[in-house]
């Protein structure tokens, strides 16, 4: 598979702090100790129930490739804010940190640790902007495809997005980023040859206006791409002028023996519920209902729900600036925070404190798991401290962080562990994993695990991210004591 990263170095993509601070730290401290920090937000977009966690891949492999040339120090050396024998140990940096993640394209929620580095001091600091970076844009766009696609009820759904995307990385990993969430296809035909999904389109308004009359146009076209000849009829008239022409063209194309099953248009402004509907109606009459209905122009997933609820008649939505910007909420928010430091050998947590309750992080190396009921689905998700039993063949007592007076137990109920290894010393454990296979997991977990009420649009159900005893009276004491952490006995 081609990497867009291969004929260049993104080393460099981080904040001026990281490197300031990796200096401080080079200077002052010892740098061998190891740190942990964890990857985690605070809120799903939209208020939604839930998010879908991309861009691990593209962590992994800009880990992997992480190094600094001469011209990254020369210009770091420019700057004058560096101890020259930071820029020197720089100059053979390699990552050698681990690395646990979800496995990508799993579903997950606010506070949870969905990525964790544990590395020495100053490998753990460097690496925090392109992470987040790569994290955020790509869980953003796979959830809003989600939302999309579910309210899509099954019908097709295409990324049309790349020229409205911020840029060409945000476009073509933004395409990636759909098809995790459920998309079929995306007209950005660089992303399809990098990650190999499949790409499709049909014609601009262009290629109508080209020609001196829309039927010249549309014959044209169909004699090119007779087994995929979506005909765009918006171009002047739909009723009265694009779609007598589609019409036509089709009965000629039927005459000639070419199936209808590759028939189809495409609309792209108007009231697309009434202009659907009325075409569907003479598209059947004309002896064409295998003709498949497209539509576009600024959708996402309450045009989308609209329209349908009117009666609309659509095969297929391509879907463009709302998908790849994530209009309604642009920004995903997951952040980087220090969670333990190594001290003696042993790995002590450590916690952000806040006025706000929100801000205030969950400290040391975590476990997540995901709590089954009978049926396969999933009621919550538990945080432990790493190591600790979670044994289910009896009752299990957790705390709601939330109701922690509430004295609550899992019971029948099975466990899956969230965070896996995917990077010990500096190198992947497990192969890559295709964009194809993320998104089925994606889809299965939507259709067998998750609630029906957790993906709803309106007022989802929370889904609960509970603690174990002991994790939780861990953290209640460190808030306790400043944020200073005491040894249980």
């Amino acid at each position: 598979m081609n990497r867009i990263n291969d004929k260049r170095n993104i080393s460099m993509m981080m904040d001026l702090y990281e490197l300031t601070m990796a200096n401080g730290y080079f200077l002052e401290e010892n740098t061998d100790a190891k740190v942990a920090f964890d990857v985690f937000y605070r809120k799903n977009p939209d208020e939604g129930g839930f998010s879908i966690f991309a861009g691990l891949e593209q962590v992994l492999e800009y880990l992997e490739d992480m190094h600094f040339s001469e011209e990254d120090i020369a210009y770091l050396r420019s700057l004058k804010l560096f101890d020259e024998r930071f820029l020197i140990w720089l100059s053979a940096f390699h990552f050698h940190g681990d690395v646990y993640a979800f496995p990508e394209g799993s579903v997950m929620y606010p506070g949870e640790p969905i990525l964790t580095v544990v590395a020495n001091l100053v490998e753990a600091q460097l690496v925090e902007t392109e992470i987040l970076a790569q994290v955020n844009h790509q869980s953003l766009i796979a959830t809003k495809a989600s939302r999309i696609v579910r309210a899509a009820g099954g019908r097709a759904v295409s990324d049309f997005g790349a020229r409205r995307a911020h840029n060409n990385d945000a476009a073509i990993y933004g395409a990636r980023a759909a098809v995790i969430g459920g998309v079929g296809s995306t007209a950005t035909v660089s992303a399809g040859q990098y990650f190999d999904i499949p790409v499709g389109g049909t014609m601009a308004h262009s290629w109508v206006m080209y020609y001196n009359d829309e039927l010249t146009a549309f014959r044209k076209f169909a004699k090119i791409y007779p087994d995929n000849c979506i005909l765009l009829i918006d171009t002047y008239d739909v009723l009265d002028s694009g779609l007598p022409n589609a019409i036509q063209v089709f009965k000629e194309m039927r005459d000639a023996g070419i199936h209808s099953k590759g028939f189809g248009i495409r609309i792209d402004s108007g009231d697309l519920a009434y202009l659907t509907k009325e075409t569907r109606k003479r598209l059947d009459a004309a002896g064409f209902p295998d003709a498949k209905i497209v539509i576009s122009n600024s959708l996402d997933e309450a045009t989308i729900t609209s329209i349908l609820a009117q009666g609309g008649q659509v095969n297929a939505f391509g879907v463009g600036e709302r998908l790849i910007t994530s209009k309604s909420e642009p920004v995903f928010g997951a952040v980087y925070k220090l969670c333990a430091v190594e001290e003696d050998g042993e790995m002590i947590p450590r916690i952000k404190v806040s006025e706000s309750v929100e801000k205030i992080t969950n400290p040391g190396i975590k476990e997540v798991y995901r709590i089954y009921n009978e049926e396969g689905r999933a009621i919550a998700d538990l945080i432990a401290e790493k190591g600790e039993e979670i044994d289910l063949s009896k009752p299990y007592r957790f705390v709601d962080p939330e109701k922690p007076w509430k004295v609550r137990s899992f019971e029948h109920c099975t466990a899956r562990k969230l965070q896996q290894l995917v990077m010990k010393d500096g190198q992947r454990t497990g192969a890559e994993v295709s964009v194809k296979q993320i998104a089925a997991y994606v889809k299965d977990q939507l259709q067998h695990e998750i609630w029906d009420e957790e993906q709803r649009f309106e007022n989802p159900h929370r889904h609960y991210v509970d603690m174990t005893p002991d994790y939780y009276e861990m953290k209640m004491d460190m808030l306790a004591h400043g944020g200073k952490y005491r040894k249980r006995k």
